[in-house]
């Protein structure tokens, strides 16, 4: 399979720790005029953006034991972390938000039951001073029965300022473009090894100043015939593009990532030309996100096989 597609593939699935595979397909639920509501979503401001927890109620009235399918419609973009309790889920798309498809947790619903759980949240943006809000999500429970208007139940997003208020709050709209840079600090030398072949490091650092919904940033090196990169530090996944170690960036923050080299051992000493390394957002299946600026989204370097 082409390395592109394949990291595409894999970076889809990640979700920035989303634990989103592997969700075995529900039983269907017998038919029953079951129901869902909603508490109040409140995001805290934390060290880290904001995160906050939406408490759900499932009714369920069928007349056998059933299990319930569970849809969330994100209020904010790539805010969705798990349901407490945890249970398998996968997600659509984002159109331009996802929907997270997952089973009502804690197994089988008997007839009767009413069952209470939440959905947990985090949004990776700065914390402000004052109270924001942002509506449009929504969980659904699909059960086949009679009465769907009570299967679904509209969610909007409170954002707690960081005096504590959430008094006339005012709307939060994330970036839909990245806004990032790379800078290689270049350039590399490398250095004879004992079995002939040559190694050396390239450290990269990576800056994201916006609060656009991403999985992950990822590298695109393009090197000199005769080298290659082998890994990185931190470890992280690196074929024909490497992942930019840590998971999802706040607005804001650095990181370094040193791109290990290597070059065989019939690479003769002396310049080897010239190298870079371009900088790339995915989210959701993969497809690479615009960004604000692509001129800063590349980085030069050369690199030089040292005699000695």
């Amino acid at each position: 399979m082409n390395t592109t597609i394949t990291r595409r593939l894999l970076a889809g699935a990640l979700g920035a720790g989303l634990a989103l595979l592997g969700a075995a397909a529900p039983a269907a639920a017998a038919p029953g005029d079951s129901s869902v509501s909603v508490g109040r979503l409140v995001l805290d401001p934390t060290d880290r953006g904001y995160a906050g927890s939406l408490p759900v109620t499932v009714t369920y009235r069928g007349a056998q034991a059933g299990y319930l399918d569970l849809a969330i419609t994100e209020p904010v973009p790539g805010a969705f972390v798990a349901t407490t309790p945890s249970d398998p889920c996968f997600f659509s798309a984002p159109k331009p938000v996802r929907t997270i498809y997952c089973s009502v947790p804690g197994g089988a619903l008997q007839p009767g039951e009413r069952r209470r759980f939440s959905v947990d949240f985090r949004v990776l943006t700065t914390t402000r001073p004052y109270a924001m809000a942002t509506p449009g999500g929504r969980v659904a429970v699909t059960t086949g029965d009679a009465n769907p208007a009570n299967d679904t139940a509209d969610v909007t997003a409170l954002f707690r300022s960081t005096t504590g208020s959430l008094d006339d709050p005012r709307p939060y709209v994330r970036d839909t473009r990245t806004h990032a840079s790379v800078a290689a600090a270049g350039p590399v030398v490398l250095a004879r090894q004992e079995d002939g072949t040559w190694s050396g490091r390239l450290p990269v650092t990576v800056r994201v100043d916006g609060d656009a919904a991403h999985d992950a940033y990822w590298l695109t090196p393009t090197l000199p015939a005769g080298v290659e990169v082998v890994g990185t530090e931190p470890a992280a996944m690196c074929g024909a593009d490497c992942e930019v170690p840590g998971g999802q960036f706040m607005p804001g923050e650095e990181r370094t990532v040193t791109l290990l080299l290597r070059a065989s051992a019939d690479v003769a000493p002396g310049d080897l030309g010239p190298g870079s390394v371009r900088l790339f957002a995915v989210f959701g299946w993969g497809d690479e996100l615009a960004d604000v600026d692509p001129t800063d989204n590349t980085a030069t370097f050369y690199v030089t096989a040292a005699a000695g």
